[in-house]
Order: structure tokens, then C-alpha cells, then sequence
């Protein structure tokens, strides 16, 4: 460290990893939104890839910074470091470099809050990534010692066509989904109304109903036309759908009012249109009933955006365990993996025929699914013996996702391991608080108003009926809908959308059926 020049090699050390770092994290963030890399890995990894490239980069030009301070002979001090067009030394480029900086912190940082973000404010900053790695490389052309190297400039120009090729493939990529989107089916004679004015709601058009098995409709929903002013629907613009991951559902608005949600079976690389399945139960609450009644191609249904609580995390090995309809989920975590990776698919019901894309599994995987219909077992076995003997050593080194009914889960519960069990529950477990219901006073920091909410009172209703901006939907606490952070108070957590330690970890709370422990809450509304 005696070495007079140390600084000076970390520092053109470090500026070229942290522009190769930024330059990957552009670029793999590019080959995410396309699906290119879909056949490659699982999402939930590449994720991570793109975050830790967009870390590593803050870091590497943190310590180009701080290099820079400690090299004898610029001399620059830490404000001409952090603030624009005050250095000494070649101020403009230097300006240049601060402010991609700056633009790189802000996107990493928003990233990691993203869920509390809006989401149109999320992507303008996400998008400032392509401006940061613009300045960056002008940075680098007019402030690098060794520009006229050639060494400096084979990396330079790599690095500069990698990024130009990675634009242009999400260029072509978003024409070619709005043109396939435009040229989807157009129904003159259908009713054409407007995309719905509240957020995270939108007018789908039902183009395709199919029984997928007895007592199933699958259901295909498309963004409805628009009508523009003066053009007719067919020629307005196309509209893609939001990007969504396995597990994921939606909340359909029915006409006859009542709200129910069902999971996405399709493939999450698809934006053009989402697919559902829908069973009819024989105890409807008049949801089911209403869809295989009345669904048909042409109806205008309003939806809600996707919504993930039951997400596909990097795992070396999935053993997927499905109950009747809960293959829905398990369908779109199986189209989004690649077929290398190792997985396994339980798959249990009443008879093979009421059970939802059997056929098609089993062509596709034949040596992957197991398949157990009751009608075919001579001795109805308990479902947790059945599951003991099927498992096996599989499930001893697998993530376990399970989806269906609670005596399917709890039988998983009893076999695999806590932490690499993964569930969703379609039906909301019934929980009782261990204290007597009581009022409670809740503030909603955002908007600075408070008030009391009745021990009778669901919290939900509560802020509803003071105007604030929260959507709910089940109202049993199974969908996850009406989510709200909690910043001070303790919940008590009635709810059956997620563990509850995982709850207190993200600081949050669903208001429709859990209340407080404390006297008083303190919501980010």
C-alpha cells in the first residue's frame, strides 16, 4: 500500500468492473423483460443475478470513488466527488459520472422498495438505468487515462455493443408483442367500453371457454379494445398486459357483483392474454355458478391487476403437490421452469376426469407426474400415509409447493419442513384472536387522519368509510388484496394469506379480518 500508483490501478480497476457490472444489469434486466432467458433457468434466480449485478456496480464505483480520493495525485476531495461540476479535474466528464451514479443508486434503491411503490413511478426510475449507462460511457471516453489504449477500447466497445444489441433486441421485442397483440381476435359486434379509471383494474374480453375437465371451464381473457376518438376499436392501440409470476391471481369483477379470485394457469412469458380455470362447486356462493352459466366468448369482464403471494423462489429441486383445482397455480410455476431443471408433480383428485389439464401433463411429462384418483384406489388411504409413502427421498431435498384443500396441506405440514414449505390456500382458515376483540385507534400517516374503529368493526370497512385508498376484495383473508404496511402498532393477524412471522418480517397487515394487539395503529395510507 506503500506504492505511490495503488491508487491509481484500483481506481481504473474498479471503473471498468463497475461499467462491465452496469452494463450486465442493463442488459440482463432487458433479456428479463423479453422471456429470451426463460429456457435457461428459474426467474426467481435470474432475478436475483440482475439485483446482485446492480449491487455489485454501486459497490465497484463506490470503491472507483473513494480510489479516487485517496490517489495523491488528483487530490480530489469528497465534495467534488458528490457534487456535480465542482471538481477541478476535467469537471464535465466528472459531472457526467457522479450523475449516472446517482441514477444507479436510485434505481437499486427503488428496486428493493419496489413493493411499496407505485408501480408507473417504479419503471420511469427503472427506465433512468439506460441514461446512467449513456453517461457512464461518455464518463469513461473523456476522463480515462487509458482511453488510447487498445486494450481500453476493445473493452469499450464490447461493452457499448453489448448495450446497443440488448436495446434493440427489447425494441424488436415490443413490436413484435404489439403486433401480435393488434392482429388478436376483434369482435365488431361485441360491446366496447373503456379500460375502468381505477387503478389496477382493467376491461378484459372472454375470447375462448373450454372444459378442461368435468365441472372445469378454462377461460381465456383478453385486454377489451379501446375506442379511440375518431377510430374505430380495431385500430387503436394495442395493449399488453402486465408482466405477472407463477403463482400469481386475479380478481374477477362479476356482473352480478361479487368479486372472486383464481389463479393464472398460463404461461407467465405470455402478455398478450391471462388463462383461468374455473371449478364449479357444489356449494357456490354464486360465483362458479354464475361463470359456467354465463361465461361465453365476447363478455366484458373487469379485472384486477395480478397479485403474488405464493411465489416460485430459487430452489435446486420443486416437488409440486396439487389438489383438485389447485393445478392452476402449479401450471404457470411448470411452463416457467426449463426442462432441466428437477421437479416432480403430485397430483391428487376425485376421478381423472374432473381433474384439470391431466391430459396434457402427462403427454408433456410423463416420467414427472404421479397421479392419484380416488375412484381408483380400492382402500381410501389417509392423505397424509399416501403422501408418506409417495414422497421419498425427493421430498427430503425439494422445495414443496402445494396447493388444494386444507386437509391436503396439513398433511404436507406434517411431512415436509417449514422452511421449504410453499402453499396457497383458496378458502381462508378459521382463526380466533387470543384476546377479546377491541377498539382500536388507527392514523394513516400518508394522509394525517384518525380515527376509531369499534371492536365489531372490521378495519377494513374502517378505512373505507374515512375515504382512504385501499382496495379490498375476498374480505376473509385469503387474497391478499387489501395489503397495507404497517409502520407502528402490533397487528393481530387473522389472516390466512401467510405465515405470520413472515407478516411482522415485511411489516404488514391485510385490515379485512385482522385488528390489534395494541391500542393503536399506524398504517402507510
Amino acid at each position: 500500500m506503500n506504492d505511490p500508483h495503488i491508487w491509481w490501478y484500483l481506481s481504473r480497476a474498479s471503473a471498468v468492473i463497475g461499467w462491465a457490472l452496469m452494463t450486465l444489469s442493463v442488459v440482463w434486466g432487458i433479456l428479463l423483460s423479453t422471456r429470451v432467458m426463460r429456457q435457461i433457468d428459474n426467474p426467481a434466480w435470474l432475478q436475483d443475478l440482475h439485483r446482485y449485478f446492480g449491487g455489485a456496480a454501486i459497490v465497484m464505483v463506490a470503491v472507483h470513488m473513494v480510489t479516487l480520493m485517496l490517489d495523491g495525485w488528483l487530490h480530489l476531495s469528497l465534495a467534488e466527488l458528490l457534487v456535480p461540476f465542482t471538481s477541478h479535474f476535467k469537471p464535465l466528464p466528472l459531472a457526467l459520472g457522479v450523475t449516472a451514479f446517482y441514477l444507479l443508486v436510485a434505481v437499486q434503491g427503488t428496486s428493493l422498495l419496489m413493493r411499496y411503490l407505485p408501480r408507473r413511478f417504479w419503471k420511469v426510475v427503472h427506465y433512468s438505468s439506460y441514461a446512467s449507462l449513456i453517461l457512464v460511457s461518455f464518463h469513461a471516453a473523456f476522463s480515462g487515462t487509458d482511453v488510447g489504449t487498445s486494450w481500453y477500447r476493445i473493452v469499450s466497445i464490447l461493452l457499448i455493443l453489448l448495450a446497443m444489441l440488448a436495446v434493440l433486441l427489447r425494441l424488436v421485442a415490443t413490436k413484435r408483442e404489439a403486433r401480435n397483440s393488434t392482429g388478436r381476435h376483434t369482435d365488431a359486434a361485441a360491446p366496447v367500453r373503456p379500460t375502468p379509471a381505477s387503478t389496477g383494474t382493467r376491461t378484459m374480453q372472454v375470447t375462448a371457454v373450454t372444459r378442461v375437465a368435468d365441472g372445469v371451464l378454462g377461460i381465456r381473457l383478453v385486454p377489451a379494445p379501446q375506442r379511440a376518438a375518431g377510430r374505430d376499436a380495431s385500430a387503436s392501440a394495442a395493449e399488453l398486459l402486465p408482466t405477472w409470476q407463477p403463482g400469481a391471481h386475479i380478481t374477477v369483477h362479476l356482473p352480478n357483483g361479487l368479486e372472486r379470485q383464481y389463479s393464472l394457469c398460463g404461461d407467465p412469458a405470455e402478455r398478450s392474454h391471462l388463462d383461468i380455470a374455473v371449478l364449479q362447486t357444489e356449494l357456490s356462493r354464486g360465483g362458479s355458478e354464475w361463470i359456467h352459466a354465463n361465461v361465453e366468448p365476447g363478455l366484458m369482464l373487469e379485472v384486477s391487476d395480478p397479485l403474488n403471494h405464493f411465489e416460485l423462489e430459487p430452489a435446486a429441486a420443486y416437488l409440486f403437490i396439487a389438489g383438485g383445482i389447485g393445478i392452476t397455480p402449479i401450471m404457470g410455476m411448470i411452463e416457467s421452469l426449463p426442462a432441466r431443471r428437477d421437479w416432480k408433480l403430485v397430483y391428487l383428485g376425485r376421478s381423472r376426469l374432473t381433474m384439470a389439464f391431466l391430459g396434457e401433463l402427462l403427454r408433456r411429462y410423463p416420467d414427472r407426474v404421479e397421479v392419484f384418483a380416488r375412484d381408483e384406489q380400492l382402500v381410501q388411504p389417509e392423505a397424509r400415509d399416501l403422501l408418506r409413502g409417495t414422497l421419498g427421498d425427493f421430498a427430503a431435498q425439494a422445495d414443496v409447493y402445494c396447493c388444494g384443500p386444507e386437509s391436503l396441506m396439513q398433511a404436507v405440514a406434517e411431512i415436509v419442513p417449514r422452511q421449504r414449505m410453499h402453499f396457497e390456500r383458496f378458502v381462508a382458515v378459521e382463526r380466533e384472536s387470543a384476546q377479546e376483540p377491541q377498539a382500536v385507534t388507527v392514523t394513516c400517516a400518508r394522509s394525517d387522519v384518525t380515527f376509531d374503529v369499534e371492536a365489531g368493526e372490521s378495519i377494513l370497512d374502517a378505512l373505507e368509510n374515512n375515504g382512504m385508498p385501499i382496495l379490498g376484495s375476498c374480505r376473509t383473508g385469503v387474497c391478499g388484496t387489501c395489503e397495507v404496511r404497517v409502520m407502528a402498532g402490533t397487528p393481530d393477524h387473522l389472516d390466512s394469506v401467510m405465515a405470520d412471522d413472515e407478516k411482522d418480517s415485511l411489516r404488514v397487515m391485510y385490515p379485512c379480518v385482522s385488528r390489534a394487539t395494541s391500542p393503536d395503529l399506524v398504517l402507510d395510507i
